[in-house]
């Protein structure tokens, strides 16, 4: 939806992208400012404080805002990723816990009100002895669903990142549901790709049963490529527009190979090291060309625009015309200053 912006609900998009990434707590709003049409975050924040969306750990761990129907059999799919990447960082500290019991204790201890996660390892660990706090709270985000709860993640508003079990039944899925609908967002593209997405490994073998049912490619390396058969692939020479990503944009981060939209060393534009900040992507013609801040003052809201190459007449005008709205979407009244360095 970066070529041109499309007429979708947020849960149509969200469907259709298969979810996003949102483990901050509102820069994915431009992803969907980016991707929709005459889009507003009031009624989006309203569809996650209603429960019809949900920010929760899924592919590859990390939090994603997905509608509440795709969350119930995503999370089981993905439960083996969330399990692996948890016990290689604390697995250690919860030698000899029992599954069931800490579960147990878990809901109870979020029974009454939402918790962070320093919360719940303090409630946990009385019943624990001898296992590290921490441990035991991601334990419980590891063996079963939780949802980050607003107000954080609200437009315009700020919440501590607490949790409670997710209040929906969790249903089975085939994995080749998943592998599918990744096609639909990200296809053509490679089984590699799709393992990046979702962290979970052996999806040649699903690859190849769905074969019949699929169209497939080779890129200019020889490597295979899936798509569905009826899915679109605009001609090589679509115009692409300028477009701004946010920081943990889907394109950016769900397909092994980056080169089709990155071709830059993002740690030779002073991005990495100790640095966690990750870098908000301009697009110019389908790659990477800048990135971009926003600093909002008190009566002055300035973007800042840093090229990776010098960019055409073209380039400058069209990301100008598309800061100066993503400016007035960030924050509306402001003045506006635009620099490109």
């Amino acid at each position: 939806m970066l070529l041109r912006r499309e007429r979708l609900t947020v849960p149509e998009a969200l469907t259709r992208l298969a979810g996003l990434q949102a483990q901050t707590p509102h820069t994915w709003y431009v992803g969907l400012w980016s991707r929709l049409e005459d889009y507003t975050p009031e009624p989006t924040a309203a569809l996650l404080n209603d429960g019809v969306i949900l920010r929760m750990a899924l592919m590859r761990s990390t939090i994603h805002l997905v509608t509440a129907d795709d969350c119930r059999w995503l999370r089981p799919l993905v439960e083996p990723v969330i399990i692996r990447s948890t016990m290689g960082a604390f697995g250690r500290h919860l030698k000899g816990v029992d599954r069931d019991r800490l579960v147990e204790a878990a809901r109870k201890a979020m029974a009454e009100q939402p918790l962070i996660f320093s919360e719940l390892g303090r409630a946990l660990a009385p019943s624990f002895p001898g296992h590290d706090p921490a441990a035991l709270a991601q334990a419980a985000r590891m063996w079963m669903p939780l949802v980050q709860v607003p107000p954080r993640g609200l437009w315009g508003r700020s919440g501590r990142p607490a949790h409670v079990p997710l209040g929906l039944d969790l249903v089975a899925a085939p994995v080749d549901e998943l592998f599918l609908r990744y096609l639909a967002a990200f296809g053509p593209a490679t089984v590699r790709d799709a393992q990046q997405w979702s962290g979970l490994t052996r999806l040649a073998e699903v690859a190849d049963r769905l074969r019949p049912r699929l169209v497939t490619f080779r890129d200019e390396h020889g490597r295979e490529l899936f798509d569905l058969p009826g899915a679109p692939r605009p001609d090589p020479d679509t115009p692409a527009p300028v477009r701004y990503l946010y920081d943990f944009d889907n394109l950016l981060l769900s397909h092994a190979d980056r080169t089709r939209v990155v071709t830059v060393d993002y740690t030779t534009q002073g991005w990495g090291g100790g640095n966690m900040e990750q870098p908000r992507t301009l697009l110019a013609d389908g790659f990477a060309a800048a990135t971009w801040r926003i600093a909002v003052g008190r009566n002055l809201a300035t973007l800042t625009i840093r090229p990776f190459r010098p960019l055409t007449a073209a380039e400058i005008d069209g990301a100008e015309a598309e800061g100066a709205a993503l400016l007035a979407f960030h924050a509306p009244g402001a003045a506006q200053e635009i620099v490109v360095v």
